[in-house]
């Protein structure tokens, strides 16, 4: 069945779902219920509160009703007779309303069986399309009335629906892969992160969790170093003139945050890029100095909905990886190869699979026809001259240039949009950059924002989701874990530890009174990559028993091929 067809499915069933909470919840105010990933969604007003067990009752009136045969049959009717039909029903009245202001005379109404919507369709045929059809409901959740806080909080059901019950047992079993490494979970149990009632959406990275950290902006800085470019800082506060002169305070407001200084109105920054303007600003520029690389790993605040805070992949505080690039427009080719060969050696080092995703000039947009042929042509000439398959999507870019969208696959075939290039053809404008020509002339430069990570907490969080916890031994925060048989063999597991530390290796020593095997199983939880159990018979040999963590044998080797095994395993490509 093609995406359409499924979508039509989806779609009617989320009426069917309406219904069936209608004949168990009468006095149910309806706001909207559309298709989605996997699935749909409905959310409700409902009188009395709805647990999770509720959703199986509701289930059962859904089928009972696909039993009846009836037909989806859609009608317009004039706004008046509209509001006659949905006149106890104020989320509809506010849909008319707004359908009226745009100018609509009638509205689409669609009937099925006892159950009418306001709805443009389309829908399936009848209800014996649908019987065949997979769904299950999944979950409730809270969500605002048209996404804001100002308005009411409704309740909202999502449903899983698929052609057959085989593909949707299949996606139950990838779920539930999935809640196991839920990276709020395992970060948790592997003492990674925590968030505190004090700081909603600030993220606290314990100890561990900056082992991992550490390393990835390592890898970061030395794989950027090696690509050419230089890390640059910017304040994490600036006055509210420079926000205006980005349009960020007229377009981003509501999600800044702001104080005042000495009577003047500043803002924490929610982006980098206007303090990366400033700085080259400074300076006048020669062409010959173009291109110009700046990274910066900028600290951002933005004031995000506490309903759609969700563990690192939504948080109110986060790290960007950004880098603007400054060029002539006769570079925009090879720079973006650049930053797409870097974007290749990165993600293959965490071993995510990638595909691309051109979006084109959008009908509200700035800067010439001309400036935007050659934006377009310089990305599409360097995504054709890697070879790599790309999809386009035309009018989709953003207003001030083409972008192109980088999004990664996990190891459950999870895509995640992290990576994007995107030419601005509108900050050189507002900030009245320039370059001196080999004519003498000035000139406008191209730039170039792109990020990799993104957002760096929202990357460590899908990397602890990717490994399910269990980091390569190049990130694992504990590399190796030494484990005494009892009291009289501390000392010499501190001593090998010791001898470790000197390779740069991380060790742990595991000295508690518990049980040689509950002390195993500690360190298997922990995910542990290596696992040394020392009594007596290890302490007289020259070798040592190593147990990997997901082996059930344990390996015998010299100390020497051991450190050599730990450190050519934590040597990574640049």
């Amino acid at each position: 069945m093609n995406q359409e067809n499924l979508s039509l499915l989806r779609h009617s069933l989320a009426h069917i779902m309406a219904e069936a909470v209608l004949k168990l919840y009468p006095n149910t105010k309806f706001g909207i219920g559309p298709e989605i990933e996997n699935g749909f969604y409905y959310d409700f007003d409902l009188a009395d509160k709805m647990v999770p067990e509720d959703l199986n009752k509701i289930e059962k009136q859904m089928k009972k009703i696909l039993q009846l045969k009836f037909d989806f049959e859609q009608k317009n009717v004039s706004i008046a007779e509209a509001k006659k039909i949905f006149a106890d029903q104020p989320y509809k009245l506010e849909l008319i309303d707004g359908l009226k202001a745009d100018g609509n005379t009638e509205v689409s109404i669609y009937t099925s069986n006892e159950f009418q919507d306001l709805c443009r369709g389309p829908h399936v045929q009848s209800s014996a399309d649908l019987r065949k059809t997979a769904f299950k409901l999944h979950k409730l959740a809270g969500a605002y009335w048209k996404g804001s806080e100002k308005n009411p909080m409704l309740t909202r059901i999502y449903a899983l629906a698929f052609e057959t019950q085989a593909e949707l047992d299949a996606y139950l079993t990838l779920l539930e892969e999935a809640e196991k490494r839920d990276h709020r979970k395992l970060g948790k149990e592997l003492e990674l992160f925590s968030f505190h009632d004090e700081g909603p959406g600030f993220p606290f990275f314990k100890p561990k969790g900056m082992v991992i950290w550490n390393e990835l902006l390592n890898y970061w800085r030395k794989a950027h170093t090696n690509a050419g470019y230089e890390e640059v800082k910017t304040p994490i506060m600036l006055s509210r003139k420079l926000w205006e002169t980005s349009g960020h305070w007229e377009n981003y407001r509501e999600n800044m945050y702001e104080t005042k200084i000495d009577e003047l109105e500043y803002a924490i920054k929610p982006m980098n890029c206007p303090g990366g303007m400033l700085m080259y600003q400074e300076d006048i520029h020669s062409y010959r100095e173009l291109p110009l690389r700046w990274g910066e790993i900028g600290l951002v605040h933005r004031h995000e909905l506490s309903g759609v805070l969700s563990g690192l992949f939504r948080v109110r505080v986060f790290h960007q990886d950004d880098a603007h690039i400054f060029m002539r427009p006769d570079q925009i080719k090879d720079e973006i190869l650049g930053v797409l060969n870097l974007v290749d050696k990165m993600y293959s080092t965490f071993g995510l699979s990638y595909h691309l995703e051109l979006s084109t000039k959008p009908a509200k947009a700035i800067g010439s026809d001309e400036a935007w042929e050659t934006a377009t042509k310089g990305l599409k000439d360097a995504l054709d001259s890697v070879g790599k398959e790309y999809k386009i999507n035309e009018g989709d870019g953003a207003f001030y240039g083409p972008k192109i969208d980088i999004h990664i696959k996990d190891a459950l075939g999870r895509t995640w949009q992290c990576g994007t290039i995107q030419l601005d053809m509108n900050l050189p404008e507002r900030f009245n950059l320039t370059y001196v020509d080999s004519d003498g002339s000035e000139k406008r430069p191209v730039m170039i924002h792109r990020v990799i990570f993104g957002s760096v907490e929202r990357f460590f969080g899908i990397l602890i989701e990717h490994y399910a916890g269990k980091f390569p031994t190049w990130l694992s925060p504990v590399q190796v874990k030494l484990i005494s048989v009892g009291q009289n063999h501390v000392e010499h597991c501190q001593k090998l530890a010791q001898e470790f530390r000197k390779h740069e290796i991380r060790v742990e020593v595991d000295a508690s009174d518990e049980s040689v095997g509950k002390k195993i199983r500690n360190a298997v939880m922990q995910k542990t990559p290596y696992m040394l159990v020392i009594g007596d018979k290890e302490m007289q040999s020259d070798n040592l028993f190593v147990k990997l963590r997901d082996e059930e044998n344990l390996i015998e080797m010299s100390q020497e091929d051991f450190i050599k095994r730990i450190k050519d395993e934590s040597q990574i490509s640049y």
